[in-house]
């Protein structure tokens, strides 16, 4: 039987079960005629929405990750594209999103059921434009569906503020017709409460924020203020972190029992997969010595800021990279979640011991560990741990970054409820207190920054960050570093294969190999194709000619 009869035959055992799969009969797959009249016809609609969502992907853009091979937006080196998903893929949602808009309303149904798939509707509209502000800044603001010969095709792009004041009131919609977390129906879950309608405003918030702030353009504490009283109401619906960090990104983490998870790429209840537990494995994903710089030491002190510039105080537990005498050292004495981003020299990671290396495919020598599931391993190509694309962790950070950046102070009380509520869940005892920070010269903003580093790494918010935080000018330059060399731990591995700097530490991508035009690069170059199909009106970004 062919793939696509296996396909239709798996959504038509869905539809026949009832079984709540949020990717059964998608709206694409039917006529108008005789549609759009009842719940089960909105619901299946607003499926198609869940289906466009970006799950599990490799992003291999800042300093803390890398692939088998050389990134082009990492370098610096990346050309202008005739097409990008990064452009097109929003826009599909978005088209998604108007459709049921403007056909849902000859459904037969009560103003409030209605209204709850609208609501889904307008979020993913809201999720949409949010992905394509952050990467292009000014885009067309699309509100309706465009025939083929609409004059709207021609229309130019809209200015950043317009499209975020759009985004915020697509999710203020959201949030009063959804369901709370509390009273979603056990056999929806997947499906997005007012949660996580807060949650991306959260992020919006803070992202459009702190952009603003560090560019010098007015308004930035109207989108800071949005931040934190959204962030405030997701902390009001009971939401808790759960209990293992690891666990968090493995299938212990999966199903409505875990409160943390606000919005997810569902697989296990889908006929989606992925096979990121592979991608670690074939060092598709690889953690860098970039990130774990990042990591505290035991005693709550850092060796290293954000940027690769060594802190004002460093910990009595750093060791010197030129005397490091393991694989393992600088591993040692630190952050708990640094033992659950990577493999230790020796310890049992995919089929066997990790022997530092870089013939596997990990660039790095680091062999990763978060997101990886033994039993996704197992079923290559077919791994089901869903993509949390908004956990409660990150409305924590959302809520102390911009409390911090409204007046660049915070109270105990707010590092208590966020920053330290986090180690706590990590047992890492160290706390962040503004005395412990005063004490030890730390900047509270870098200390900020560095715990919402560790807490999502890997998970596709670095390079977003040093976008929007402007540092990437800064960071993006600097050379990525692997692991130590020790000779009598690496092997198999011919010294002379690899490159070293005079400290003996592993040099993936040196500094002549990566740029960063500060002129250009904080925005993505918009696709060739849209501006020949807007008949030029859409223009390209500053830098990108």
């Amino acid at each position: 039987m062919k793939k696509t009869n296996i396909l239709i035959l798996a959504i038509t055992i869905i539809m026949l079960t009832g079984c709540a799969k949020l990717d059964r009969a998608p709206e694409t797959t039917f006529a108008d005629t005789g549609y759009w009249n009842t719940e089960t016809d909105l619901q299946n609609a607003a499926n198609r929405l869940y289906q466009q969502m970006a799950g599990h992907v490799i992003d291999n853009r800042a300093d803390d990750n890398t692939g088998q091979n050389i990134d082009a937006i990492s370098t610096g080196n990346r050309g202008i594209p005739a097409t990008d998903a990064n452009w097109s893929d929003p826009y599909q949602m978005i088209f998604t999103a108007n459709n049921i808009l403007e056909k849902g309303g000859r459904a037969a149904v009560s103003d409030a059921i209605r209204n709850r798939y609208f609501a889904e509707a307008r979020f993913f509209r809201a999720y949409a434009y949010a992905m394509l502000i952050e990467k292009y800044g000014d885009v067309p603001l699309v509100l309706r569906t465009l025939t083929i010969n609409d004059p709207d095709l021609l229309m130019p792009k809209t200015p950043r503020g317009t499209v975020a004041k759009a985004i915020y009131d697509d999710l203020d919609f959201a949030a009063n017709w959804l369901p709370t977390r509390a009273t979603l129906l056990a056999a929806q879950y997947g499906r997005i409460t007012k949660s996580t309608a807060w949650a991306l405003k959260a992020r919006v918030g803070l992202r459009e924020g702190t952009t603003a702030k560090f560019n010098n353009v007015s308004g930035w504490q109207d989108h800071l203020n949005i931040a934190v009283a959204a962030a405030t109401l997701v902390m009001g619906q009971g939401h808790v972190l759960f209990n293992n960090y690891l666990g968090e990104f493995t299938h212990l983490g999966d199903g409505a029992s875990n409160t943390e998870n606000i919005l997810m790429k569902q697989y296990a209840l889908t006929i989606l997969t992925h096979n990121t537990s592979r991608d670690l494995e074939n060092g598709r994903i690889a953690p860098t010595r970039n990130l774990i710089r990042q990591y505290l030491y035991s005693d709550g002190l850092p060796a290293w800021n954000s940027d690769q510039s060594p802190t004002a105080t460093r910990s009595t537990f750093f060791v010197p990279e030129a005397n490091e005498t393991s694989y393992n050292t600088i591993l040692d004495n630190r952050d708990n979640r640094l033992a659950t981003l990577v493999y230790r020299a020796g310890e049992q990671s995919y089929q066997r011991p990790w022997v530092p290396q870089t013939s596997l495919g990990s660039r790095t020598a680091y062999a990763g560990k978060k997101l990886f599931d033994a039993a996704d391993w197992a079923s290559n190509g077919n791994a089901t741990v869903q993509k949390n694309l908004i956990r409660y962790a990150e409305v924590l950070l959302i809520y102390a970054e911009a409390k911090y950046e409204l007046t660049e102070t915070i109270s105990d009380a707010d590092l208590n409820l966020t920053i330290n509520a986090l180690r706590t869940r990590a047992g890492f005892a160290p706390r962040l207190t503004n005395a412990f920070v005063t004490a030890n010269n730390l900047s509270m903003r870098e200390e900020i920054r560095r715990e919402r580093t560790v807490e999502l790494a890997l998970e596709n918010f670095r390079y977003g960050d040093l976008i929007r935080w402007k540092t990437a000018g800064n960071v993006m330059a600097k050379p990525i570093l692997g692991g130590k060399y020790i000779a009598s731990e690496w092997v198999g591995t011919n010294a002379s294969a690899l490159t070293l700097n005079a400290d003996g530490i592993l040099v993936v991508e040196d500094a002549t190999k990566r740029k960063w035009n500060p002129d250009r690069d904080y925005l993505y170059p918009v696709p060739l194709n849209e501006i020949a199909l807007s008949g030029g009106n859409v223009k390209q970004n500053d830098g990108w000619k």
